[in-house]
């Protein structure tokens, strides 16, 4: 064999393999560095809770006024990566000159609550997110933030948890004797990438067919993420009340924010019912969101193929606009 073959051929395996291997994890496939050079934080490590994980990263934006604030979730299926995890997706630099300032917070792991006998798991991950955002919040006068003017971003389990506190309704609690949990969890838009949009296998399911992706948020560790989604399905009914806390789409309703979602390794438009090349991150979820809020009368931007109505190439062009905006009320 021609060693020129050879060589393509072994490295369009090792590009196969990596992404077979992204797909069983609930990641994206690999893609390059959105910031050339990464940017030291302003403000480092900082804890948001008394747990190791529960730290987090402040870039500051220059400005005499307070400034707005892209707050951003990582992914790796809520069971790996971290905060670091930003530089692949977003250019820190160009929301600092926009005058947009950037956070982006660790948070604890499935496993962590698995470890605890936590159930279901992911309610840790999800929480933490929310006390970060709310804590956040709360420094918002020492840190020179627009606690009005906050756009949640994140990237596949990231992005899914971004939704949640999207569409949820406010969790602050005002008769709170912590200040940092009396903080709304409100945002003031939304723009994410692949985000899981919904927790339902059979919702799932009969929106893809070869969904494999969600069992491990409810406590199936055991198994790998297609082999445990079967037994998930079966046992729906007993977790049911969770899945329904829990998955985003559930609480779409017609006070959501401001919402983009693009599917930037979607291959063909989505059509609900046909099976996806990457099950994982298929547009066919953010259709599917799209249709539901449009029933309460909210539009949403997708940005996929077959979807002429997008106007953002991107998620960072979409939160730097409507951050920017002068007037916070005009949405």
């Amino acid at each position: 064999m021609n060693s020129h073959i050879k060589l393509s051929l072994i490295a369009l395996l090792a590009i196969r393999t990596i992404q077979a291997m992204a797909q069983e994890k609930g990641l994206p496939p690999p893609r390059p560095l959105v910031t050339a050079e990464a940017i030291p934080p302003t403000r480092a490590d900082v804890p948001y809770g008394d747990q190791p994980r529960q730290v987090l990263d402040l870039w500051q934006a220059r400005s005499e006024k307070p400034t707005p604030l892209v707050f951003y979730i990582h992914g790796g299926g809520w069971a790996n990566q971290d905060k670091t995890d930003l530089d692949d997706h977003l250019n820190v630099r160009d929301f600092l000159d926009a005058g947009i300032s950037v956070a982006t917070a660790n948070y604890r792991y499935l496993q962590d609550a698995n470890d605890a006998h936590v159930a279901p798991p992911i309610q840790w991950p999800l929480n933490d997110a929310k006390r970060a955002l709310q804590f956040l919040r709360s420094k918002a006068a020492d840190w020179h933030l627009d606690k009005t003017r906050i756009g949640a971003s994140g990237v596949s389990a990231g992005g899914g948890t971004s939704l949640w506190l999207a569409l949820h309704p406010d969790m602050a609690e005002p008769r709170s004797p912590d200040p940092v949990a009396r903080e709304s969890t409100r945002v003031f838009c939304v723009g994410v990438k692949a985000p899981v949009v919904s927790l339902d296998p059979k919702q799932v399911r009969e929106w893809i067919p070869n969904a494999i992706f969600g069992a491990h948020a409810f406590g199936f560790a055991d198994l790998t993420r297609a082999a445990s989604f079967q037994p998930f399905y079966d046992a729906r009914e007993t977790y049911l009340a969770d899945i329904r806390r829990y998955s985003p789409y559930k609480f779409a309703s017609k006070d959501a924010p401001p919402i983009f979602v693009e599917f930037p390794n979607q291959d063909k438009p989505p059509i609900p019912g046909e099976p996806q090349t990457d099950p994982n991150h298929s547009a066919i979820s953010g259709l599917m969101l799209k249709r539901k809020l449009a029933t309460f009368g909210v539009s949403m931007e997708l940005q996929c193929p077959g979807a002429p109505d997008a106007r953002h190439a991107n998620m960072q062009a979409y939160l730097t606009e409507l951050l920017s905006r002068t007037n916070p009320s005009t949405r």
